[in-house]
């Protein structure tokens, strides 16, 4: 009856409409605070120079330096970054089926840090200097992402053989995630004991999550990876809706549980030791934002992906902008700014998840 009359049909593609406007008005949104973060600094450039120059339609050559081989890196950097450890959030929570599973909070993050401090410090891929600005190079980037990417693994095998107990709930993966943080933790100040005082101190700055240290080459990466692992997540989005609703009944749908799983997390660890690898540690952006995301967009992984990845990007150049100017001209790691802006969110939302 409702589909002869085309009822259902109208309500579907309004239902459709809205989630896809909300993903343009976030996007609209993103490109808007791009420009903005591009034009704010120690040095103001006005908003119609940044435009111009960046479509080279004008623009002095001062502005070309600063917007290209600074500011425009950076600001990338953080929409990049914020998008992957955004989505790789939101997968793990749907793998897991875990609303607290993220990097952060599942000891993955920290396990990449662990790993690419030992690649830094060990196997010789990162020069030493005491220059405060750029006290850490990475001169093997590959060598460094795979370190962290195996200690990812690592974590991320204890993690699955977790979930695969009967009734694991997760309060246990959480806790589980806080014994293999401090692990790995212990491991990087294990790490840092043996080291001479400028080694100690620029690890130290290291473990602090910047993305003004990534520079085009370490943008390319991040984005390459990224690019991947989110056509990945989005060509399994109808998985991850059938696990949502149950392994059981996803296994009734022909999805195969185990092997999405294990895919996934193994994704979403090589996009985590990417992004910590060259950018240190940065938490509570995968946990925050596919919450705040579910508020508007709702569970359907068609559009809560894409919604989370614009999200992330948001939050974390944001963030990058608002440490650039808030003690300025001192620029803050912008992991500070994550740490502060992000917990008293996912407080704000558990308390009133809680209360409704």
């Amino acid at each position: 009856m409702h589909l002869e009359d085309g009822k259902i049909p109208l309500e579907y593609n309004r239902y459709i409409g809205r989630k896809t406007a909300a993903n343009a008005a976030g996007f609209l949104l993103l490109l808007i605070l791009l420009v903005i973060s591009i034009s704010v600094g120690a040095v103001p450039i006005p908003i119609g120079e940044v435009i111009r120059t960046l479509f080279r339609a004008g623009g002095s050559r001062q502005w070309e330096v600063i917007i290209f081989n600074i500011r425009l890196p950076q600001a990338l950097a953080a929409v990049v970054a914020g998008a992957g450890l955004a989505v790789s959030g939101v997968s793990m929570q749907s793998i897991l089926r875990n609303p607290l599973g993220s990097p952060f909070t599942l000891g993955i993050a920290n396990a990449a840090a662990f790993g690419a401090a030992f690649s830094v410090m060990i196997l010789g891929s990162g020069a030493m200097s005491s220059s405060r600005a750029n006290p850490v190079s990475i001169n093997n980037p590959y060598l460094t992402t795979l370190a962290a990417f195996l200690a990812c693994l690592a974590a991320t095998g204890v993690i699955l053989a977790i979930s695969r107990i009967k009734r694991a709930s997760a309060e246990v993966m959480v806790l589980a995630g806080v014994a293999l943080g401090s692990l790995f933790a212990a491991g990087t100040m294990f790490l840092q004991y043996f080291a001479d005082d400028v080694q100690l101190a620029a690890m130290v700055f290291w473990t602090f999550g910047d993305v003004g240290r990534a520079s085009w080459r370490e943008l390319v990466t991040i984005s390459i990876v990224t690019l991947g692992a989110s056509v990945y997540f989005i060509f399994n989005r109808w998985n991850y809706n059938a696990i949502d609703s149950g392994e059981e009944t996803a296994k009734g749908l022909g999805v195969p549980v185990a092997q999405v799983r294990l895919a996934g997390m193994v994704v979403a660890a090589l996009l985590t030791a990417t992004i910590i690898a060259f950018v240190g540690v940065i938490g509570f952006v995968g946990l925050v934002c596919p919450h705040m995301v579910r508020r508007i967009v709702g569970d359907d992984h068609r559009f809560l992906i894409p919604a989370t990845l614009i999200a992330g990007g948001l939050l974390l150049l944001a963030a990058d902008t608002l440490a650039r100017i808030i003690l300025a001209p001192n620029v803050l790691p912008v992991a500070i700014l994550t740490a502060f802006m992000g917990a008293p969110v996912f407080i704000y939302l558990l308390i009133r998840g809680y209360g409704r």
